[in-house]
């Protein structure tokens, strides 16, 4: 069963296509490492094992050997939002969902894959509280929501294909308008995040499929993706960046409890929420582990057969030369 891609979407790729052919803005000026990052906390900081590494001041130090002397951050709301800032020129380095990484590139964007940031990323479906759905395939005829594009996205895609169903209308939210439309009804259910999903079922909402217990090959990964423009005139990135995200994951695996206060305050969630589903496994001990990969072709070859992505690429050509031993 093929799954229509909302045209919210399918209008920003035509959108990412055009600019991707076009002239790019400047760049960062000097040794600036422009970064974007998806996020909706603590403004335009670094998240994850990297911004933990940053924020303790060990970064900088690490990326030297790429001549890299400081970094500038945005924060994006999904990643069909950041791809058109990579498109646009005014990002070198990407750090997103699985998703949209593979959707740019196989809409052209000329990006390349230098290592996962993290792996087995959980989401869940989320019904509303009165006579909303009980299961997964109550949602039959019904009216979903998800922030469309995300690795959320194609697990909801994904789970419903495998059962047979076909929902009334599929729309694009972010969280925070998906949970105030749960709150009035005007949606039967919506795809979240597993840290949303936990803070959500704490008001009495119910998860009634969750990706790491029903459907574990859906799980996501986030992908750390360079411009093609950028590692030509900076070939150093590659191993500088891996061997750098390979100190922030140590640093903060050796300090977890300081590395689960800080992913609480940068994500904005409570504390037993942010120890309850940020999962030390999650940080992969390498740029690209066996899992990563596997998760990361089983995605591609979904999107491919939803016709999201219109030519097939192989996920090594998409990575960075020197990128793997």
């Amino acid at each position: 069963m093929k799954l229509a891609f909302p045209r919210v979407l399918a209008a920003g790729l035509l959108v990412l296509a055009a600019s991707a052919c076009g002239t790019s803005e400047a760049d960062g000026g000097g040794g600036t490492l422009r970064i974007g990052v998806i996020g909706s906390g603590a403004g335009n900081r670094l998240n994850g094992a990297t911004g933990f590494l940053n924020e303790r001041g060990g970064l900088l130090p690490e990326l030297k050997a790429a001549g890299i002397t400081k970094i500038q951050v945005a924060t994006f709301p999904n990643g069909p939002d950041l791809n058109q800032a990579l498109a646009g020129g005014s990002l070198d380095l990407g750090v997103y969902g699985d998703t949209p990484a593979l959707v740019a590139r196989g809409k052209g964007l000329p990006t390349r894959l230098i290592s996962f940031s993290q792996v087995n990323l959980d989401a869940a479906v989320l019904a509303k509280k009165n006579g909303g759905p009980t299961s997964l395939k109550d949602l039959q005829g019904k009216k979903v929501a998800v922030q469309v594009g995300s690795y959320i996205h194609r697990y909801l895609l994904g789970a419903l294909e495998q059962q047979g169903i076909k929902p009334k209308q599929i729309i694009h939210m972010y969280t925070p308008a998906i949970i105030a439309a749960l709150e009035k009804g005007s949606i039967d259910a919506g795809a979240l995040v597993s840290a949303d999903q936990v803070g959500e079922e704490k008001k009495g909402y119910r998860s009634i499929d969750v990706a790491s217990r029903d459907h574990p090959d859906l799980l996501g990964t986030s992908a750390t993706v360079v411009t093609e423009k950028y590692l030509a005139g900076h070939p150093k990135i590659v191993r500088v960046w891996q061997e750098a995200q390979n100190e922030a994951v140590r640093t903060a695996k050796a300090n977890w409890p300081a590395y689960t206060a800080f992913a609480a305050k940068i994500g904005g969630y409570e504390p037993d929420v942010t120890l309850k589903t940020t999962l030390k496994t999650q940080l992969p001990d390498e740029p690209f582990p066996a899992q990563g990969l596997k998760l990361l072709e089983g995605t591609k070859k979904f999107l491919v057969q939803q016709k999201l992505i219109e030519k097939d690429f192989t996920i090594d050509s998409w990575i960075a030369p020197g990128a793997r031993p």
